[in-house]
């Protein structure tokens, strides 16, 4: 893959990755307290959707990342894991894609 191509990928996966990230804590701190305290069940259902579509969207990027960006079992561990942890994904972004990024930079020059 180009290193063009590749950098396309690591942009994607990061928005898909904090896009992911933000719908959970919407999720978990603003539609669930809004069901249980408020009675207004509506959020949960419109947000929870989105959310399960960005979840499956962010678990395929992290497949994709597998190939693409040659990551090891272990990182694919810990981006899985971290999809079902409140900040997860925007730690993978910190610890795994600001570096991949960095790394295609260098190529690049």
């Amino acid at each position: 893959m180009s290193t063009k191509s590749t950098a396309g990928f690591i942009k994607r996966f990061r928005l898909i990755g904090t896009l992911e990230g933000a719908s959970f804590l919407i999720l978990l701190l603003i539609a669930m307290p809004l069901k249980y305290m408020a009675g207004i069940p509506e959020m949960v259902k419109y947000v929870g959707w989105a959310h399960g579509l960005l979840f499956v969207l962010y678990l395929l990027v992290v497949a994709q990342a597998k190939f693409i960006l040659n990551w090891s079992l272990k990182q694919v561990f810990f981006a899985v894991v971290a999809s079902v942890i409140p900040f997860g994904p925007f730690i993978i972004d910190r610890r795994f894609l600001k570096e991949a990024e960095a790394a295609q930079a260098l190529k690049a020059r």
